[in-house]
Protein backbone atom coordinates (compact mmCIF):
# COMPACT_ATOMS: atom_id res chain seq x y z
CA UNK A 1 0.00 0.00 0.00
CA UNK A 2 2.85 2.34 0.83
CA UNK A 3 4.37 1.55 -2.54
CA UNK A 4 1.08 2.43 -4.28
CA UNK A 5 0.95 5.78 -2.49
CA UNK A 6 4.54 6.56 -3.48
CA UNK A 7 3.83 5.69 -7.10
CA UNK A 8 0.71 7.84 -7.09
CA UNK A 9 2.65 10.76 -5.65
CA UNK A 10 5.31 10.36 -8.35
CA UNK A 11 2.71 10.31 -11.13
CA UNK A 12 0.90 13.40 -9.84
CA UNK A 13 4.20 15.25 -9.42
CA UNK A 14 5.29 14.52 -12.99
CA UNK A 15 5.04 17.58 -15.21
CA UNK A 16 2.27 17.55 -17.76
CA UNK A 17 3.44 17.51 -21.35
CA UNK A 18 3.24 20.93 -22.92
CA UNK A 19 1.86 21.53 -26.36
CA UNK A 20 3.94 23.49 -28.81
CA UNK A 21 2.81 27.09 -29.20
CA UNK A 22 0.23 27.44 -31.93
CA UNK A 23 0.90 29.63 -34.90
CA UNK A 24 -1.85 31.93 -36.12
CA UNK A 25 -3.53 30.82 -39.31
CA UNK A 26 -1.98 32.53 -42.31
CA UNK A 27 -4.20 35.00 -44.15
CA UNK A 28 -6.40 33.58 -46.89
CA UNK A 29 -4.93 33.72 -50.36
CA UNK A 30 -8.17 32.63 -52.04
CA UNK A 31 -11.55 34.21 -51.42
CA UNK A 32 -15.02 33.73 -52.89
CA UNK A 33 -17.39 36.63 -53.28
CA UNK A 34 -20.83 35.95 -51.79
CA UNK A 35 -22.72 35.84 -55.12
CA UNK A 36 -20.18 33.39 -56.55
CA UNK A 37 -20.57 31.23 -53.44
CA UNK A 38 -24.34 31.12 -54.01
CA UNK A 39 -23.91 30.28 -57.69
CA UNK A 40 -21.59 27.32 -57.05
CA UNK A 41 -23.93 26.13 -54.28
CA UNK A 42 -26.74 25.90 -56.86
CA UNK A 43 -24.89 23.09 -58.69
CA UNK A 44 -27.89 20.73 -58.73
CA UNK A 45 -26.27 17.63 -60.20
CA UNK A 46 -23.10 17.81 -58.11
CA UNK A 47 -20.68 17.77 -61.04
CA UNK A 48 -18.72 20.80 -59.81
CA UNK A 49 -20.09 23.00 -62.60
CA UNK A 50 -23.10 25.28 -62.23
CA UNK A 51 -24.80 25.81 -65.56
CA UNK A 52 -26.88 28.87 -66.32
CA UNK A 53 -30.04 26.71 -66.03
CA UNK A 54 -28.95 25.48 -62.57
CA UNK A 55 -28.18 29.04 -61.50
CA UNK A 56 -31.57 30.28 -62.74
CA UNK A 57 -33.37 27.45 -60.93
CA UNK A 58 -31.41 28.29 -57.76
CA UNK A 59 -32.34 31.97 -58.01
CA UNK A 60 -36.02 31.05 -58.46
CA UNK A 61 -36.00 28.63 -55.48
CA UNK A 62 -34.18 31.11 -53.26
CA UNK A 63 -36.56 33.94 -54.21
CA UNK A 64 -39.64 31.78 -53.62
CA UNK A 65 -38.30 30.96 -50.16
CA UNK A 66 -38.32 34.61 -49.11
CA UNK A 67 -41.42 35.74 -51.06
CA UNK A 68 -43.71 34.04 -48.55
CA UNK A 69 -46.86 35.83 -49.66
CA UNK A 70 -46.10 35.07 -53.35
CA UNK A 71 -46.59 38.70 -54.39
CA UNK A 72 -43.78 38.48 -56.93
CA UNK A 73 -41.64 41.10 -55.22
CA UNK A 74 -39.84 41.66 -51.95
CA UNK A 75 -38.85 44.87 -50.20
CA UNK A 76 -35.35 45.76 -49.15
CA UNK A 77 -35.84 44.13 -45.73
CA UNK A 78 -36.96 40.93 -47.46
CA UNK A 79 -33.92 41.22 -49.71
CA UNK A 80 -31.70 41.54 -46.62
CA UNK A 81 -33.27 38.32 -45.30
CA UNK A 82 -32.62 36.68 -48.68
CA UNK A 83 -29.02 37.94 -48.73
CA UNK A 84 -28.39 36.68 -45.20
CA UNK A 85 -29.53 33.20 -46.16
CA UNK A 86 -28.00 32.90 -49.61
CA UNK A 87 -25.03 35.30 -49.53
CA UNK A 88 -24.10 35.01 -45.85
CA UNK A 89 -24.72 38.62 -44.81
CA UNK A 90 -27.48 41.20 -45.30
CA UNK A 91 -24.92 43.68 -46.65
CA UNK A 92 -23.28 41.33 -49.15
CA UNK A 93 -23.19 42.27 -52.81
CA UNK A 94 -25.14 42.57 -54.97
CA UNK A 95 -26.92 45.24 -53.01
CA UNK A 96 -30.67 45.77 -53.31
CA UNK A 97 -29.93 49.16 -54.91
CA UNK A 98 -28.00 47.40 -57.68
CA UNK A 99 -30.67 44.71 -58.17
CA UNK A 100 -33.68 47.08 -58.07
CA UNK A 101 -33.38 48.12 -61.72
CA UNK A 102 -36.52 50.27 -61.81
CA UNK A 103 -35.88 51.99 -58.47
CA UNK A 104 -39.29 51.19 -56.97
CA UNK A 105 -37.81 49.90 -53.68
CA UNK A 106 -39.00 46.37 -54.53
CA UNK A 107 -37.00 43.45 -55.88
CA UNK A 108 -38.75 41.22 -58.42
CA UNK A 109 -37.66 37.79 -59.58
CA UNK A 110 -36.78 39.09 -63.07
CA UNK A 111 -34.59 41.80 -61.48
CA UNK A 112 -32.79 39.24 -59.32
CA UNK A 113 -32.40 36.89 -62.28
CA UNK A 114 -30.91 39.71 -64.39
CA UNK A 115 -28.44 40.64 -61.64
CA UNK A 116 -27.29 37.04 -61.27
CA UNK A 117 -27.10 36.62 -65.03
CA UNK A 118 -24.61 39.51 -65.16
CA UNK A 119 -22.59 37.99 -62.32
CA UNK A 120 -22.67 34.57 -64.02
CA UNK A 121 -21.36 36.13 -67.25
CA UNK A 122 -18.50 37.77 -65.37
CA UNK A 123 -17.56 34.57 -63.50
CA UNK A 124 -17.75 32.24 -66.52
CA UNK A 125 -14.21 33.10 -67.58
CA UNK A 126 -13.84 30.39 -70.21
CA UNK A 127 -17.32 31.10 -71.65
CA UNK A 128 -18.36 27.43 -71.61
CA UNK A 129 -21.78 28.13 -70.08
CA UNK A 130 -20.92 26.95 -66.56
CA UNK A 131 -19.24 28.39 -63.47
CA UNK A 132 -16.76 26.14 -61.71
CA UNK A 133 -15.34 26.55 -58.24
CA UNK A 134 -12.03 27.52 -59.81
CA UNK A 135 -13.74 30.34 -61.71
CA UNK A 136 -15.50 31.46 -58.52
CA UNK A 137 -12.21 31.84 -56.61
CA UNK A 138 -10.40 35.15 -56.41
CA UNK A 139 -6.68 35.09 -55.69
CA UNK A 140 -5.56 37.65 -53.13
CA UNK A 141 -1.97 38.28 -54.07
CA UNK A 142 -1.40 40.75 -51.22
CA UNK A 143 -3.03 38.64 -48.48
CA UNK A 144 0.01 38.75 -46.20
CA UNK A 145 0.74 42.44 -46.68
CA UNK A 146 -2.10 43.60 -44.44
CA UNK A 147 -0.96 41.46 -41.52
CA UNK A 148 2.79 41.97 -41.92
CA UNK A 149 5.40 39.23 -42.16
CA UNK A 150 4.70 35.85 -40.54
CA UNK A 151 5.73 35.45 -36.90
CA UNK A 152 9.39 34.62 -36.45
CA UNK A 153 10.50 36.29 -39.66
CA UNK A 154 12.16 39.64 -39.73
CA UNK A 155 12.03 42.16 -42.50
CA UNK A 156 15.25 42.54 -44.40
CA UNK A 157 16.99 45.83 -43.82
Amino acid sequence: MLLALLLQAQVSAAPLPTQPPTQPQPPATFVVEPAAMAIVAWDADGDGRTTRAEMQAGVRRSFAGVDGSATGSIGYIGFADWATRWLGDPNALPSPFEVDADGDNRITLPELEAAFSRIFDRLDKDRDGAVTRKEALTIRANAGVANGPPAGRRKRP
